[in-house]
This record gives C-alpha cells, sequence and structure tokens, in this order.
C-alpha cells in the first residue's frame, strides 16, 4: 500500500506532471508519436464512456471474454486500493516495479502532460507488449478530450448512463452539454452500444448520432425484467436469469445487461455468461463486508456496506435499494470537491436514522466534515460529524440491528477497505 501511495505522490510532485484536470488531445498524441505509436498495436479496442456505471459494465464485459479463454486488457479510473489496479495485463496487475520503469520512460519525452495523460500513457505503453484479444479503456471524464480518446477505430465504444456527474469541467454546466461531449465525438464505422438512459437523454442521444455512421444500438434491443425475486435480462433470441450473488440494485443490474448485450453480440455463448454471473462481484459498490478487521469491531447484529456512489443518479439509485431494506439505516458520509453533495444528499431523504460526516483520509481534495455536517443539517437529516472513520464507527456503533452504509467517495471506500 505505501508503494501505492509513494507512486502517486511521486507522479504529484513531478516538474513534468499537472495534478489539475486539464483536457486536451494534442499532449499525448505528441508523446504517442515520439513512443512510436503504440496505440495502434492494441487491437479490438473497446471504449467504456458515460457518468455512472463505467466500472460495472466494463468489469462483466471483462469477466464474460475471460470465460470464453480469451485474452482482455483493461485500464480504469479510479483505483480503489492501489495504483496498480488500474492496469490489468490480461492475467495479472502491472507490478509497482513496472509502473516506475514506465514512468521513467515517460519522463524521457520531456512532455508536460496531466497525472491523468501520464496514467493513460502507462496503459498503453504496456498494453501494446501484450497481444491481447481485447483491450478495454474506460474513460476519466466525458470524452471528446479524454486521453483514451486516441484510437481511430475501435471495435466498440459502449456508452453507459448519461447524467450531470461532470458539470463542473464544463462551461455552459448543463447536461445538454454533457450528452454532447460524451456522445457528439463518438467515431464512425464502429459499433456503438447505449445503456439505459432517461427518455430525455436518450432523445438528444438519437439526434446527435443521426448523421454517425456507425452501427449503433439502443438500450430498446434488450431489457431488464423481473419475474418474482429474480431479474432477467431479455430480447429477442435469448432469456438469461441473473443468477448473481453479489449485484443488488437495479442500476447495476442494467449495468451487467448492457455487458451481456455486447458479450452476446462479440459470440461468447449464453452458457458462458450464465456461468460467469454468480462470479461477478465489484469492489466498492453495493460491497459488504462480510469479515475483516471492520466487521470484527462491530456488533454480531451489525451489518455493514460501502458504496461510492457520489453522482445524484448514483445516490437514487442507492436510495431505491435501501428502501426496500426494513432493518434501521445509518450512513458515514465522505466526498471529494468537485461533487454536487447537497443535490445528492437530497436522493437520500427519509433513508437514514443519522448520516455521520467525515473527511477523506489522504485525499487533499476531500469535502471537509463541517462542510457535510452543514449540508445534512439544511436538508433536515439527524447528523453527527467525525474526524475520521474509525471515531464515524465509534458514534454510530450498538447492539441495535442495523445497516451501516459508508457512501459517496469511491476514494474512501478504497480507504475503508484497506483498514479491513
Amino acid at each position: 500500500m505505501s508503494q501505492s501511495i509513494n507512486l502517486y505522490n511521486q507522479l504529484a510532485n513531478h516538474k513534468l506532471f499537472n495534478k489539475s484536470v486539464n483536457f486536451g488531445l494534442k499532449r499525448i498524441k505528441l508523446a504517442l508519436d515520439l513512443l512510436g505509436h503504440p496505440e495502434k498495436k492494441l487491437k479490438n479496442v473497446v471504449s467504456v464512456i458515460g457518468e455512472s456505471g463505467k466500472f460495472t459494465t466494463l468489469f462483466s464485459l471483462k469477466s464474460f471474454i475471460e470465460s470464453n479463454k480469451q485474452k482482455v486488457t483493461t485500464h480504469i479510473s479510479p483505483s480503489l486500493r492501489d495504483i496498480k489496479e488500474r492496469f490489468y495485463m490480461g492475467d495479472r496487475y502491472l507490478s509497482h516495479t513496472e509502473i516506475k520503469k514506465t514512468i521513467r520512460q515517460i519522463e524521457k519525452l520531456n512532455i508536460p502532460l496531466t497525472i491523468f495523460e501520464c496514467l493513460t500513457l502507462i496503459y498503453i505503453i504496456n498494453a501494446s507488449k501484450i497481444n491481447a484479444d481485447y483491450n478495454i479503456q474506460e474513460t476519466g471524464a466525458l470524452w471528446r478530450l479524454d486521453s483514451n480518446n486516441i484510437n481511430d477505430f475501435p471495435k466498440l465504444q459502449i456508452c453507459t448512463n448519461i447524467n450531470k456527474q461532470h458539470l463542473n469541467f464544463l462551461k455552459k454546466k448543463s447536461l445538454n452539454e454533457v450528452i454532447k461531449e460524451d456522445v457528439g465525438f463518438l467515431s464512425n464505422f464502429t459499433n456503438i452500444y447505449i445503456g439505459k438512459q432517461s427518455p430525455y437523454v436518450l432523445r438528444k442521444i438519437k439526434s446527435l448520432l443521426k448523421k454517425n455512421k456507425s452501427k449503433i444500438i439502443y438500450p430498446n434491443t434488450w431489457k431488464l425484467t423481473k419475474t418474482g425475486k429474480h431479474y432477467y435480462y431479455q430480447d429477442r433470441k435469448n432469456k438469461i436469469k441473473l443468477n448473481t450473488q453479489n449485484v443488488y440494485s437495479k442500476g447495476m443490474f442494467e449495468n451487467v445487461c448492457l455487458a451481456i448485450k455486447v458479450a452476446l453480440d462479440l459470440d461468447i455463448s449464453k452458457k458462458t455468461i450464465q456461468k460467469t454471473l454468480p462470479k461477478l462481484s465489484f469492489e466498492g459498490r453495493f460491497q459488504y463486508l462480510n469479515k475483516g478487521k471492520i466487521k470484527k469491531k462491530l456488533y454480531r447484529n451489525e451489518i455493514i456496506m460501502i458504496d461510492g456512489a457520489h453522482s445524484a443518479a448514483d445516490a437514487k439509485n442507492l436510495a431505491a435499494y435501501l428502501k426496500n431494506i426494513k432493518m434501521p439505516k445509518y450512513g458515514i458520509w465522505a466526498m471529494t470537491k468537485n461533487k454536487d453533495p447537497d443535490l445528492f444528499l437530497k436522493q437520500l431523504k427519509g433513508v437514514f436514522k443519522k448520516v455521520v460526516t467525515m473527511p477523506i483520509e489522504n485525499e487533499l481534495n476531500s469535502v471537509s466534515a463541517n462542510e457535510l455536517y452543514k449540508i445534512a443539517i439544511k436538508n433536515k437529516f439527524k447528523v453527527e460529524k467525525s474526524n475520521n472513520f474509525i471515531e464515524a464507527l465509534k458514534k454510530i456503533s450498538s447492539k441495535e440491528q442495523k445497516l451501516i452504509i459508508c457512501f459517496g467517495s469511491l476514494y474512501n471506500c478504497g480507504n475503508i477497505l484497506n483498514k479491513n
């Protein structure tokens, strides 16, 4: 863990690498040119774009491909517990030594880059050495000027749920601007998959893609259905029971369905998909901590779960799931800056008996516990503030049966997993 923190600090304090978000493709394209275009060695590139559901869609698709005895690399953002998680190379993650070596290679180019551009290059340089069947890249934020948008002819472009999460990066700060940035610049002559959207967003997407020369697969070509307690994926030819053990919310089931549709179109069999579904689990997303150091600190009748939800759409999905759970629910809330904590918390009204706010450990971009406390008071939540996670847990833990939910930040989920 200390090696991962050291690597992040090395990047953050490096004179060549800028911590701030600075969208643009000129810098990374110049770097790729000097490196001899390693991105052109990546075959069957899959781009995953959107505001919510990217990781669950990507991870599900990766799992289906691997169950089909094919090799896949992935680039994700952010990592939860260790920088290595960003760079999956077919059967393992890059080692800290390999990451350091690649950073030295990038340093020699002497090009000022953002940290995210450097991380993207680390992935491309190493993935280009592996003859993987598929290479899946998750965007950081938006698409038009994201550093992953460097492949002329990707195999697939998957657009998950679009919402207002990344307004802070835009001038007009409107949903229409987010939709245009994500969808208006998708490639021609590829295969585009559009995930579940609100009716308004879907109308805008269809308008923007009217002249796009790709094959476009809209979410009306499959659906999520429910019979009794069980969810199913369904299209014209297939009905697949979503026999999962660690997928809980409707939003996550929608993401799994999107990945199933893509997998079926990649000629991955229904049988292979069915065999893989029970194994799916997503770290930091609706994850119950059923064992470990934190679980041992709690009373027997206390349950704890973490979820990195940080957009209003994510919070709405979390609230819908939690409202079906009958036991008392207590929240531990942390969040990074450049989000909309007020709109986020509004979606969770009526869910919690009490919320405790906390700062995120080792995160300069964390909203203070006091600021979150004031937002919770304004929204008429019963709330306390704490200095750290252990203190927050002490303010909640008792012999009363309850579900404790740690929410609002993937970075905080990562810290909690490391403590566990």
